[in-house]
């Protein structure tokens, strides 16, 4: 199965723009200082990720080029306002895929976390 996790900053800018939320100047793209809408398509796609793996299931993430984009968007007829932010690929690992896998060193936990400074 192939999962394509897909943004839209319109949605959020319309929600901001509700009067229960007006004011807090998020109406608009400049009003916000990270794009939260690719950030929860990303965290969509990472709990996709584990739900799969704690299924017992094969699962990676994987880049959608910028030429691909056009294509994937006219086979579905997905809409201009959705942004596609990669692909999830997900099925049944083969023994073979299992034992290829590369195991790396974790690193140092000091290597990792800065407290105070960097």
């Amino acid at each position: 199965m192939v999962i394509v996790p897909l943004a839209n900053k319109h949605a959020y800018l319309k929600r901001y723009a509700e009067p229960d939320k007006a004011g807090l100047g998020m109406d608009t793209e400049a009003g916000w200082p990270v794009p939260y809408w690719y950030i929860d398509a990303g965290f969509a796609a990472l709990l996709m990720l584990l739900t799969a793996v704690d299924e017992g299931l094969g699962a990676v993430f994987f880049g959608i080029g910028s030429t691909t984009t056009a294509a994937l968007r006219a086979a579905f007829g997905i809409p201009g306002v959705y942004e596609p932010v990669g692909a999830l690929a997900i099925g049944h690992p083969t023994p073979q895929a299992l034992a290829q896998r590369v195991r790396r060193p974790r690193q140092p936990l000091d290597a990792i976390v800065h407290r105070g400074h960097w």
